[in-house]
């Protein structure tokens, strides 16, 4: 992963009352459509503060696969429109959403194919991983608070996580990246054995 460089665009994408609030950075995503460059607030991802955050190792807290594996769970929940509504919805129904290139039919399918994709990232997570994933990833919850509502013991979450976020890795196609993935199996008597025919 490339990266991150400081945005020099920031003001003319974001209000800049508001951009001097956050931590704007420009990075490189890769989409169905390929590599896109988009603007983020890294104060909003806690798997941005993670990947930034070095460790006693000096090595950073969550490593690259892990990072873009995390991410592209949250980009599919977004799109997916999976998150709680907040507010009341004011767009008229059927109308476009406003700078979406995607006309309705075409959005809800979108939606469907992201929702079964997060569906998907889940059950090969397993009930062990899948829920710290979705609070971290996908609801921003950072992992304290992650703690404290499952009773876990301090600095717990951030191991749990890593486990999740390799195995989500694997299923995502980073085997090649993610720990603890060795060679194939081989059995104990794999050289020993000859064949008579």
């Amino acid at each position: 992963m490339k990266a991150s460089r400081r945005s020099t665009d920031s003001p003319e994408t974001v209000d800049p009352q508001r951009a001097r609030h956050l931590s704007l950075e420009t990075r490189q995503i890769l989409t169905e459509d390929g590599v896109a460059a988009v603007l983020v607030n890294d104060h909003e991802s806690p798997l941005a503060w993670l990947a930034r955050r070095k460790g006693r190792d000096g090595r950073a807290m969550i490593s690259p696969h892990q990072f873009i594996a995390g991410e592209k769970l949250r980009a599919d929940f977004t799109r997916g429109n999976l998150a709680p509504r907040m507010t009341a919805n004011w767009e008229a129904p059927g109308g476009r959403p406003r700078g979406s290139g995607h006309s309705p039919g075409e959005m809800t399918d979108v939606m469907v194919t992201s929702r079964q994709r997060v569906g998907q990232a889940m059950e090969a997570c397993g009930p062990e991983f899948s829920g710290v994933l979705m609070d971290v990833c996908c609801f921003l919850r950072g992992l304290e608070d992650v703690e404290r509502e499952r009773g876990w013991p301090a600095r717990s979450a951030k191991i749990v996580l890593q486990l999740g976020l390799d195995r989500l890795a694997r299923h995502y196609g980073f085997a090649a990246e993610a720990r603890g993935q060795g060679g194939k199996v081989r059995t104990w008597l794999a050289e020993d054995v000859a064949f008579e025919s």
